[in-house]
C-alpha cells in the first residue's frame, strides 16, 4: 500500500512540475505527461515498477474522453459523416495496412508479423487527436470532422484486429470469418441495446436525478451511464471507448448535455494525462540510442506514407488540397490502441520482442510530435499546397465585371456579409459581393444575389468588383493576417476608398489603421458598447444621450472600454493578451519607492501607462492630476499592455 501511494504521489510531482515547464514554454501539456512517463517509468528512474495497473485505470481517460466526443454528435450528424466514417475510413485503413505491410515483407518480416504490423500502424490517436483539436477549437472545421470520421472508423475497427490476431496465430478454433460474422452481431446488438436504452430510459433517469437538484448524485450518474456503456460493449467483446461514445451520441440530443461535459471534464482530464504518462513509461531511450536510425526511418516513414494515403484519398473525395494536406498531418502518429495490439502480438508470438520495441519507439515519438503537428497543421498544409494553389490563382479569371459606381463591395460573403447585404438592400444601396464558397453562391445567385466567385487577395477580381469606383469595402473575415493582405491589393488600387475591416478585439486596430483601413470595428467592443446601451436605456438613461455616449466612445476609439483586469483564466489565446491593454492596482506599501512623490516627479506619463485613477481612504480620485503628491496605503490604479505594466509596478514599489 505504501508503495502504491509513493509511485502515485511521485508521478503526481513530477507531472505537476512538467506540465508547469512546457505550458512556461509553450508546449502542449500532453508532451509533458509523455516526458513524465519515460522519466518515472522502468527504462529509466525506475520509480514505477508495474505500469500496467495504473495504465488498465488509465484506460477510463479514452472512455471520458470518447463519451464527451459522443456528445458533439448526434445520430443525424453521424449519418451525415457514413461517407466519411465508412468510405474514407475504410480505404484509409485498408490502403495504409497494405502499404506498411509492402514495406515490412521488403525488409525481411514473414507475411503474418507484416500484417500485425502494419494494422497497428494504420491506427491514429484518438485520444491525442481529439484532445488538441477540441483545444485549438478545429473540432467542427472540416479538417476537423475528416479527421474524426477517420478515427471513428479506425476505434471499429480495433474489434476485428483483436479477433483476428490470435486466430491467424493459430491459437483459435474457430473459422476467421465466422469469428468476425459474430463479432459484427455482437456490435449490432449491442448499439441496439445502447440505443434503446438512450432513448426511453436515460432522459427518465436524468430527468429524476435534475428534480431532485443534487450536483453529487447527477455527477455520480453520469458516470454510472458511462462506466455502464463501457462494461456492456466490453462485456461482448467489443472497445469500452466504443461503448462510451454510443452513449455519449444517446445523450448528445438531451437538455443535460453541456452540464454532463462539464461534470465529466475533470475525471476525463486527469485520467487522459495519466494514460498519456503510461505510455511514455513504454518508451526504452536506451533503445531509442541504440538503433536510433531505425527508429527514425520508422517514424518518418510512418509519417510519409499515412500522411500521403490519407491526403490522396481525402482529394478523391473532393476536398481541398489544403484539408487533405491538414487531415494527413493530424493522423500521421500511431494511436493508443496500438500499443494494445503490440502486446496481443507478442503474446501470441506473433512478432519478435525487438520489432516490439521498435515499434513502442516509432509509436511513442510519433504521438509526441503529433500536438505539434496538428498546432501547426494548417501552416505546413499551405505550404504543400502552395504551388497548387498558385497555378490556380493564376488561371483564375474573373468572369464578371461590375458596371456599378459608388457601390460597396463586400469581401466575404458569410454570415456577417449576407446580413450587411440585406440592410444594404433594404436601403437601395447598391453592392457586389465576392466569395469562394461554390454551393453558397449558387444558392445565393438563384436567389438574386450579386454575389461572385473570386478570391479578394487578387487585384484582377477586385477591379472586376469595381473597388475603384467603389464608395466602401468591407471585409468580413475576422482574420488579422488576411485582411491586411487584402488592405494592401485594395490600396494598390485606390488611395481613396473607404475600408471597413471586422476584427475579435482591438488588440491590432493601430497596425489596421497605419496600413490605410478607414474604421476598425472590433466585435467584442462593439458587443459591449450595445450591452451598456440597454443597460443605460433599461435604466432609465434617454435615448439621446446613450447615442451620444456611444458615438462618443467610437470617435475616442473605445477608450473606456480599453483595459480589463486579467483573471486567472481566459478564453483570449497569449498572443491576444500581450497585445492588450490591462487594468492593474498597485498597492503602496510604507516602504515604496514612490512614496513622497509627485505623479510628474514619477515621470508615469512617459512610461507608456496611463493612470485610470487613484483610492485613498476609501474614496476613488478619477484620473488624478500631475502634482498629486502619492502616499503610504494609496492605490494606483494603472492602465497598459502587460510588460509595460509589470515594468511600472516594480518602479512603483522599488524603484528599479
Amino acid at each position: 500500500m505504501q508503495s502504491v501511494f509513493t509511485e502515485i504521489f511521485s508521478l503526481l510531482v513530477i507531472a505537476a512540475l512538467l506540465v508547469w515547464v512546457f505550458k512556461r514554454i509553450n508546449l502542449p501539456p500532453i508532451l509533458a505527461y509523455l516526458a513524465t512517463g519515460i522519466f518515472a517509468g522502468p527504462h529509466a528512474l525506475g520509480w514505477i515498477t508495474d505500469y500496467q495497473e495504473i495504465h488498465l485505470v488509465a484506460e477510463f481517460g479514452i472512455v471520458f474522453l470518447l463519451f464527451s466526443l459522443g456528445l458533439e454528435f448526434s445520430i443525424p450528424k453521424l449519418v451525415a459523416m457514413r461517407h466519411i466514417v465508412f468510405g474514407l475510413g475504410t480505404a484509409q485503413v485498408g490502403i495504409s495496412t497494405f502499404l506498411i505491410m509492402l514495406v515490412a515483407i521488403i525488409f525481411g518480416t514473414n507475411w503474418l508479423s507484416a500484417f500485425s504490423i502494419a494494422s497497428l500502424l494504420a491506427l491514429s490517436s484518438t485520444a491525442i487527436v481529439v484532445k488538441q483539436l477540441s483545444e485549438s477549437g478545429e473540432l467542427h472545421t472540416r479538417r476537423g470532422q475528416l479527421a474524426i470520421g477517420i478515427l471513428l472508423f479506425q476505434d471499429i475497427a480495433v474489434v476485428p484486429l483483436l479477433i483476428a490476431l490470435p486466430l491467424l496465430a493459430g491459437e483459435g478454433d474457430q473459422h476467421l470469418v465466422i469469428a468476425l460474422l459474430i463479432a459484427l452481431a455482437k456490435g449490432a446488438l449491442v448499439c441496439g441495446l445502447l440505443w434503446a436504452i438512450g432513448k426511453w430510459i436515460l432522459p427518465r433517469i436524468f430527468n429524476a436525478v435534475a428534480q431532485v437538484r443534487t450536483d453529487e448524485l447527477f455527477v455520480l450518474t453520469t458516470l454510472l451511464v458511462t462506466l455502464f456503456a463501457s462494461a456492456l460493449t466490453h462485456f461482448f467483446g467489443l472497445s469500452m471507448a466504443l461503448g462510451a461514445f454510443l452513449a455519449g451520441i444517446m445523450l448528445g440530443e438531451s437538455q443535460y448535455r453541456h452540464q454532463l461535459e462539464a461534470d465529466i471534464r475533470p475525471f476525463r482530464d486527469i485520467l487522459m494525462g495519466l494514460f498519456f504518462v503510461t505510455v511514455g513509461m513504454q518508451l526504452d531511450m536506451a533503445f531509442v540510442f541504440m538503433n536510433a536510425n531505425w527508429v527514425i526511418l520508422g517514424l518518418v516513414g510512418l509519417i510519409f506514407i499515412k500522411c500521403l494515403v490519407i491526403k490522396v484519398l481525402a482529394r478523391m473525395m473532393g476536398e481541398s488540397q489544403k484539408n487533405a494536406w491538414s487531415t494527413g498531418l493530424m493522423l500521421c502518429q500511431m494511436g493508443e490502441f496500438g500499443f494494445v495490439l503490440i502486446a496481443l502480438a507478442l503474446q501470441h508470438q506473433i512478432i519478435a520482442s525487438s520489432y516490439a520495441s521498435l515499434l513502442i519507439a516509432v509509436g511513442v515519438l510519433s504521438m509526441a510530435i503529433t500536438p505539434n503537428l496538428i498546432d501547426n497543421n494548417q501552416i505546413i498544409a499551405k505550404t504543400f499546397s502552395r504551388k497548387e494553389k498558385e497555378k490556380n490563382v493564376q488561371d483564375e479569371k474573373p468572369n464578371f465585371k461590375s458596371e456599378l459606381d459608388q457601390h460597396v463591395v463586400i469581401c466575404g460573403f458569410g454570415r456577417v456579409g449576407q446580413t450587411i447585404a440585406r440592410f444594404l438592400k433594404v436601403e437601395a444601396i447598391p453592392y457586389t459581393a465576392l466569395d469562394i464558397d461554390p454551393v453558397r453562391i449558387r444558392e445565393a445567385q438563384a436567389a438574386g444575389e450579386n454575389v461572385h466567385f473570386g478570391h479578394v487577395k487578387h487585384k484582377e477580381v477586385l477591379n472586376a468588383a469595381g473597388v475603384k469606383n467603389s464608395r466602401l469595402v468591407i471585409i468580413t473575415f475576422a482574420d488579422y493576417d488576411k485582411s491586411m493582405a487584402i488592405v494592401s491589393v485594395i490600396r494598390n488600387i485606390s488611395e481613396q476608398v473607404k475600408i471597413l475591416v471586422r476584427m475579435k478585439d482591438d488588440s491590432r486596430l493601430d497596425e489596421l489603421k497605419d496600413a490605410g483601413v478607414t474604421e476598425v470595428v472590433p466585435e467584442s467592443l462593439e458587443g459591449s458598447l450595445m450591452l451598456v446601451s440597454h443597460v443605460l436605456f433599461m435604466s432609465g438613461v434617454p435615448v439621446k444621450r446613450i447615442l451620444r455616449r456611444v458615438q462618443q466612445e467610437r470617435k475616442n476609439r473605445y477608450g473606456i472600454l480599453h483595459g480589463y483586469f486579467p483573471g486567472e483564466n481566459s478564453d483570449l489565446p497569449p498572443s491576444s493578451i500581450e497585445r492588450l491593454e490591462q487594468l492593474h492596482a498597485v498597492a503602496l506599501s510604507d516602504n515604496a519607492f514612490a512614496i513622497n512623490k509627485s505623479i510628474e516627479e514619477l515621470g508615469l506619463d512617459k512610461k507608456r501607462v496611463d493612470i485610470m485613477g487613484l483610492r485613498r481612504e476609501g474614496k476613488e480620485i478619477s484620473k488624478p492630476a500631475l502634482d498629486t503628491i502619492l502616499q503610504s496605503q494609496d492605490i494606483l490604479v494603472i492602465r497598459g499592455k502587460p510588460r509595460k505594466v509589470e515594468r511600472v509596478e516594480r518602479y512603483l514599489l522599488e524603484g528599479d
